[in-house]
């Protein structure tokens, strides 16, 4: 198998991104009374239910190194999944499916592997986002936008599929790009952008970094998000994509 973008980028990539457990509540309630789960583009094993059966699948032999308690992995891609048709209760897939180089293929196969039923979690390109992009780095949604297939056409891919709209805390432990959205110096940390896939692609983020940088020192950026300041979470576009499996 080919080295993957996060054989490339992942080193130290789990010391960022712990799952945070409000958005796992969300992912256990959509995962139902399922006691087999695979867990598909697992990474380094967030959010994976330590309380039922988990068997993973991750390309990127840098991410399964870092796994360390979780689930035993496999070697594999979302678009050919090595199990036979109904081998788990449900099939999960958290913050990947842009990775996919056929989403469309990938959810099938989650689908095909499933018997009750598959769960997705994801950023939806057609929700508003937040204003890293909309103030500074427009560059995100030129990367973003073509790879993060929007949360409807996924449903409609699942078929009777439930779309929900997962709130981020303010401090919310997990190092997302939208986990930041209270906490605007924390783009300044290159540790911070080195866990963040678009941050590795992007080409032009100097300039708005710098402007971001002068707003936070100046104030103006606290005095245009006053109101945004006082939430103590936000919808900036996370859904969970659930669908049943009929029999």
């Amino acid at each position: 198998m080919a080295q993957t973008l996060y054989d490339r980028i992942g080193i130290g990539y789990s010391a960022r991104r712990r799952p945070d457990p409000r958005i796992a509540a969300h992912i256990l309630a959509a995962l139902g009374p399922a006691r087999t789960v695979v867990n598909i583009g697992a990474g380094s094993g967030s959010y994976e239910p330590t309380d039922r059966s988990v068997v993973a699948v991750e390309p990127s032999v840098e991410m399964i190194r870092q796994r360390e308690q979780a689930a035993t992995a496999v070697r594999a891609v979302a678009g050919r999944l090595p199990f036979p048709d109904g081998a788990f209760d449900a099939a999960l897939a958290v913050l990947t499916i842009h990775h996919w180089p056929d989403w469309r293929r990938g959810l099938a196969e989650m689908r095909r592997v499933a018997r009750e039923r598959v769960v997705v979690f994801t950023k939806d390109p057609d929700q508003s986002g937040f204003w890293l992009a909309q103030e500074y780095l427009p560059e995100i949604l030129e990367i973003d936008r073509p790879i993060f297939p929007p949360a409807d056409e996924i449903a409609r891919a699942l078929g009777a599929a439930e779309v929900r709209a997962v709130p981020v805390p303010a401090d919310c432990s997990d190092g997302f790009m939208g986990s930041y959205w209270r906490r605007p110096e924390a783009f300044l940390d290159a540790g911070v952008r080195g866990a963040i896939s678009t941050f590795r692609k992007m080409k032009q983020a100097e300039s708005g970094l710098e402007r971001l940088r002068a707003d936070l020192a100046s104030g103006a950026w606290q005095k245009r998000h006053e109101a945004m300041l006082a939430l103590d979470e936000l919808d900036v576009g996370y859904r969970l994509i659930v669908a049943s499996i009929a029999p």
